[in-house]
């Protein structure tokens, strides 16, 4: 179960890691800080420019926190280091997407915009390319933040089945189903 958290996490040049008395992990690196709580029982060292999470045991629960926690500081060296970046396409008639400073404003075929606040630590911008569907990026360095905002945004039209029309990912595929066949008779 936890493969991944016995492998050790290289630190790239230009990142710090400190680990303070209450296992809370800090990670400074050129594009932001980041800190993580870590469960007491997982036991976290720097040592040769590595990161190396260890487990008291081999209980189910240990195992789950040793990768668990391995995960979650692996993507917060990446994240101040190189960042992350979502895109997300509105597809549909009459679709848009601008944003004023952190604020976006979707329309997504209903009666009423859809004003939607981002975050201060997540970056936005809005396009519109001719011929292509509107594009909205977020970028920053928390993976998880980017990863729920971007959740809350696909909530806002989910995809359906039948056109295809909604928010969904650049790149995603979207699973399509036949419409109704004429009546026979």
């Amino acid at each position: 179960m936890s493969r991944i958290g016995k492998k050790p996490i290289n630190i790239p040049a230009g990142v710090t890691v400190d680990v303070s008395d209450f296992n809370q992990v800090t990670v400074k690196g050129p594009k932001g800080t980041l800190k993580q709580d870590v469960n007491p029982d997982i036991s976290v060292e720097v040592k040769d420019n590595q990161v190396v999470l260890d487990r008291p045991t081999d209980a189910k629960r240990h195992k789950s926190l040793h990768g668990l926690y391995r995960a979650l500081v692996n993507n917060m060296v990446v994240g101040v280091s190189e960042g992350y970046k979502k895109e997300l396409e509105l597809v549909g008639v009459g679709y848009k997407a601008s944003n004023q400073g952190q604020v976006l404003e979707l329309a997504l075929g209903y009666s009423h915009n859809i004003f939607f606040a981002i975050p201060e630590e997540i970056s936005i911008k809005t396009e519109t390319p001719k011929g292509k569907n509107p594009l909205v990026t977020l970028e920053g360095i928390d993976k998880e933040l980017i990863g729920q905002v971007a959740a809350k945004i696909k909530s806002l039209r989910k995809v359906e089945p039948f056109k295809g029309k909604g928010v969904r990912f650049v790149g995603e595929q979207v699973r399509r189903k036949a419409g109704k066949t004429a009546a026979k008779k």
